[in-house]
């Protein structure tokens, strides 16, 4: 699908946060700055906005690997695997820990084997017209008869 503004993302982001349940997770693909960390920032904000909570200030997590973002009943884990090296680094950042407990959201998750059953892949990529981006996203587990 072509996504030619942030509001229309937003719609996106919105449909999958309707269907998240703790336990699911996202994986974000894409080229640097084609949107990856604007997708899990409309989608957090949606999650704060539909808990009536203050918006959070989303940031690529590039240097700190990870961010949480307590959403009452459970927590939202936003990863940028950008840095890391291997399949080793990745048990070193504690990414599978409790994950049954929060929404996990990954941008370069490229580097990860063993892929968690429940979960959208959402690959961005740029259109033709720099300002748009083309969007495919595909359904896994218990996930998978959502269409969009």
């Amino acid at each position: 699908m072509k996504i030619s503004s942030i509001r229309e993302l937003g719609k996106i982001a919105d449909k999958i946060k309707k269907i998240l349940l703790p336990g699911d997770a996202v994986f974000l693909y894409g080229e640097i700055g084609v949107g990856k960390t604007t997708f899990a920032r409309l989608l957090i904000n949606g999650f704060e906005n539909k808990k009536k909570m203050k918006k959070s200030e989303v940031l690529s997590p590039t240097f700190n690997i990870v961010f949480e973002y307590e959403i009452k009943e459970f927590t939202i884990k936003h990863f940028d695997l950008y840095r890391l090296k291997n399949s080793n680094d990745i048990k070193n950042v504690g990414l599978f820990e409790n994950l049954e407990q929060s929404i996990t959201l990954i941008e370069w998750p490229e580097l990860i084997i063993n892929k968690p059953e429940n979960r959208f892949d959402l690959f961005f990529k740029y259109a033709e017209d720099y300002n748009e981006r083309s969007l495919i996203i595909k359904t896994n587990g218990r996930l998978k008869n959502h269409e969009f």
